[in-house]
């Protein structure tokens, strides 16, 4: 069994190219792992063919994580997120949690629609521990799915001009 993902994240009256730069800019990302209050962080971007290539570390203490979690995961969740951007508006995603067992895979794609442009993020997330992996898969859902929302909280106050770090 695997848990999927389907995240719409709306940038208001932004342009595409203005939102394709926020996903390979190090200052947002680093913006974004602050305001979430992130242990630490590190982002490097390299070119990679046409496009680029972003990866984006950083780490989550487990104060919120329930108790059967915290067993598996330890005193910190550290989380990899790779991006391949093999154009402005397409990646390709992988996302690991160095030691731990899981898969978690997908895309994220930016467009215009209307007024807005919009970043639609889909992870399929799969871990294979017998009888915890469906409420682990649950648990990582539900934590880069308030990622994915938390980015797009910072990147429209960014783009606006009103974020202060």
């Amino acid at each position: 069994m695997a848990t999927t993902i389907n995240e719409t994240l709306t940038y208001p009256g932004a342009t595409v190219a203005q939102v394709a730069a926020l996903a390979t800019d190090p200052d947002f990302r680093a913006a974004v792992a602050s305001y979430q209050h992130a242990l630490r962080s590190e982002v490097t971007v390299t070119p990679a063919g046409n496009g680029q290539h972003v990866r984006f570390e950083y780490a989550h203490g487990t104060d919120r994580v329930p108790s059967f979690a915290k067993k598996l995961v330890g005193d910190e969740i550290p989380i990899i997120q790779e991006e391949s951007w093999t154009t402005p508006t397409h990646a390709d995603l992988v996302v690991t949690i160095p030691g731990k067992p899981g898969d978690m895979k997908g895309t994220a794609d930016i467009e215009q629609r209307g007024d807005d442009v919009v970043q639609v993020v889909k992870l399929t997330i799969k871990v294979s521990i017998p009888l915890l992996g469906g409420k682990i898969e649950d648990l990582i859902a539900g934590l880069l799915s308030k990622a994915m929302r938390a980015e797009n909280k910072v990147g429209i106050k960014w783009l606006a001009g009103e974020w202060q770090s």
